[in-house]
């Protein structure tokens, strides 16, 4: 397999609920999330993807590895939990702030997920940027998983926007991101529906690229990678151009996340009550994960 190392350029910055890891072979960079107490968007996840990457873009993907710098052309975003790439937004922030009536928090949180949205999809170096989904990617967490140049995703990943089930809608970058992908109609179908799909209904609707086998995430990605890596200099000036045919201007997603954060300081106590629910069935679901994982390694030994 490819030589995996470190990357250390800043550990100095100490982040807290990422890790990263490049691969000199493809000039491949890593940043897994292990976002805490749940797999979500918390501020902490979100201050330190936003840092990891728009330190990378400002070194135009040059990087420091065991001592010697190095060219990242590939920017990977995935999840060290086990079955979920990402549930989404802080649900427990949003019940704090909807109810103090606290918009400046809610557009504050609403716009770091839009600059990691939008640094991730308009990266400003030639680097490609590919969402690996294994598990559930879940209303943010699809929504960044989009945001990505190229999506893999294994057969038994789950993807959809619960949002509606609280009176909402995905206000980070979803029609946006969805319509230039699938067209506006269907995209406005999925949010609407509060569906959760498969990543096979995905690939066959064009939202998935990739799909991978279960448990074949990495190495389908790595069979991507080698497969168009002589062209990457084409397909990353194709992605430009497209850009500039159907052009995604940051302006635009922030008009709708202050749509989306109206529109939550609106919800009632009822559909508070729902995000109550959703979150005790996150945890719950996290509790399964961490005790299937105990499990596992009790049976190692």
């Amino acid at each position: 397999m490819n030589a995996v190392v470190e990357f250390q350029q800043y550990d100095h910055v100490g982040f807290e609920q990422i890790h990263t890891r490049f691969d000199e072979e493809y000039g491949v960079m890593w940043s897994f999330m292990h976002s805490e107490p749940r797999p979500c968007f918390t501020r902490v996840a979100l201050q330190d993807l936003l840092l990891h990457h728009t330190c990378l873009q400002s070194m135009k993907g040059r990087v420091v590895s065991q001592g010697n710098f190095e060219q990242a052309n590939y920017l990977i975003l995935a999840s060290d939990a086990q079955g979920i790439f990402n549930l989404g937004g802080d649900l427990t922030e949003f019940q704090e702030a909807i109810r103090a009536q606290a918009r400046n928090e809610l557009l504050s949180y609403a716009k770091l997920c839009v600059d990691n949205v939008w640094t991730f999809h308009n990266m400003q170096a030639p680097i490609t940027t590919i969402s690996l989904v294994q598990g559930q990617a879940m209303g943010g967490g699809f929504e960044a998983a989009l945001s990505a140049h190229v999506m893999v995703a294994e057969k038994s990943a789950q993807m959809g926007f619960p949002e509606v089930l609280f009176n909402l809608f995905p206000g980070m970058g979803a029609l946006s991101l969805l319509s230039r992908r699938i067209g506006m109609q269907a995209a406005e179908t999925m949010v609407r529906s509060g569906k959760i799909y498969t990543a096979v209904e995905l690939h066959e609707m064009g939202v998935v690229d990739v799909l991978a086998e279960d448990g074949q995430g990495e190495r389908a990605l790595y069979d991507w990678i080698r497969r168009n890596h002589r062209s990457l200099n084409s397909f990353q000036a194709i992605q430009r151009a497209k850009q500039r045919v159907n052009p995604l201007a940051v302006e635009e997603l922030y008009e709708i996340t202050e749509i989306w954060v109206d529109a939550a300081l609106r919800l009632k106590e009822r559909d508070l009550r729902v995000m109550e629910r959703l979150v005790r069935a996150q945890d719950r679901k996290v509790a399964q994960q961490e005790i299937g994982t105990a499990q596992a390694v009790a049976r190692a030994f």
